[in-house]
């Protein structure tokens, strides 16, 4: 009985061996169709989150009521929310060729770009929510906790990144 088990277990493993190394050999053509349309994709949802970022800091100047004084601070403060170039990805078949310590040093340089720009925007937020009366300020939290609900970092988690700011 323990044999008829054994030899069942063991076929199944190879029949299921056998089945993924015939879908790695079909899969290629399609995988890089694929790439392409998700990149199409990826294009068109960041210019319509570009017109609804842009939409929503109108709507915030709105709400603010601004005093001219208070204008350069804005401008400081929308200039750096504004979301950088996405990072040109090295090709797949060139992070193949790197070796494990060349694609570790790749990624920390990409992180470091990251958290440059987030600290660039926190400067400029810190400094134009230092230039908002006290109302301003509450109006300021309240908005840009709704808008963080809605798109900060819980909603990069299901676009597929990993917090990107």
């Amino acid at each position: 009985m323990k044999s008829i088990r054994t030899t069942l277990i063991a076929t199944a493993l190879m029949a299921g061996l056998t089945g993924l190394a015939l879908a790695q050999n079909t899969t290629a053509p399609a995988d890089n169709a694929r790439a392409g349309r998700m990149e199409k994709m990826r294009e068109h949802k960041s210019e319509h989150k570009g017109e609804r970022h842009t939409q929503r800091l109108a709507e915030l100047k709105a709400k603010l009521n601004l005093q001219a004084a208070q204008e350069p601070a804005w401008n400081a403060f929308t200039q750096s929310m504004q979301h950088p170039a996405r990072m040109a990805r090295p090709e797949r078949a060139s992070m193949e060729k790197m070796t494990t310590p060349e694609r570790l040093d790749m990624m920390q340089a990409m992180k470091a770009q990251r958290d440059a720009h987030m600290q660039q925007r926190a400067e400029a937020t810190k400094t134009f929510y230092a230039s908002l009366s006290t109302e301003q300020k509450q109006v300021f939290d309240q908005e840009t906790a709704r808008m963080m609900k809605g798109s900060g970092m819980h909603a990069t988690k299901h676009e597929g990144g990993h917090g990107r700011h």
